[in-house]
């Protein structure tokens, strides 16, 4: 039996959540959602195995990642896409999850210093207005020895055809998919963040939306 919480307090998106937007980007996801989850199974298995009973997420759209879920885990929702929460509500109910859900930025999660075990994300890090400050939030919250588990797109290596795709729709791609950037160098972001550790491997995957395929996964430990 799933129960679900919900505040509302904290701060709004630096990219303005319009309505349109934020609805597309809840259907885009839930229609969509399959599909990615075949292309970043792997990875994600491999990063998500062994995750605590309580887990925060930064990002949860609409509940892609339940799955990677202990049973009967407890999730720490910080989503500020309130279209995507019905979705998601839905989705921890279908799996037993149970839900504090948090309309908040990732850049303060309003949680408390050095108090969790396990921040996860997915396919965030390229939307979030300042990654620097999420992955310093991130460091915040997780206590010692407290792991910070992504899957993420990052941008291509430079001469590429793939480079020279995200150049050309970076515009379109950001206004589509709520300020999502594919220009963002987050393997390095990560490893300058100041983490006792991290264990990154780039990979990629083969899809029509060439922009989104290069991609990083790991562990990052504080």
């Amino acid at each position: 039996m799933s129960e679900t919480t919900s505040t509302s307090t904290g701060p709004r998106t630096a990219f303005p959540l319009h309505p349109g937007r934020g609805r597309f980007n809840a259907a885009f996801f839930s229609l969509l959602g399959p599909y990615l989850e075949r292309s970043l199974r792997t990875q994600k298995s491999r990063v998500y195995a062994g995750l605590p009973r309580a887990v925060v997420e930064l990002g949860p759209g609409v509940g892609a990642n339940l799955r990677h879920l202990p049973p009967g885990c407890t999730l720490t929702a910080i989503e500020p896409n309130r279209y995507m929460h019905p979705r998601l509500e839905e989705a921890a109910r279908a799996r037993g999850v149970r839900l504090d859900l948090r309309e908040r930025t990732a850049e303060d999660t309003g949680l408390p210093t050095a108090g969790v075990d396990a921040v996860i994300s997915s396919l965030v890090l390229c939307s979030v207005a300042d990654p620097v400050a999420v992955l310093a939030e991130v460091r915040r919250i997780l206590r010692p020895g407290g792991t910070f588990r992504f899957v993420e797109h990052v941008v291509a290596s430079p001469g590429t055809p793939t480079r020279a795709a995200q150049r050309l729709v970076r515009r379109p791609w950001a206004w589509t998919f709520e300020g999502c950037s594919c220009e963002r160098d987050l393997a390095a972001l990560i490893r300058e963040a100041g983490f006792a550790s991290v264990d990154l491997r780039r990979y990629r995957v083969h899809t029509p939306l060439l922009p989104f395929n290069p991609q990083i996964a790991g562990v990052a430990r504080a």
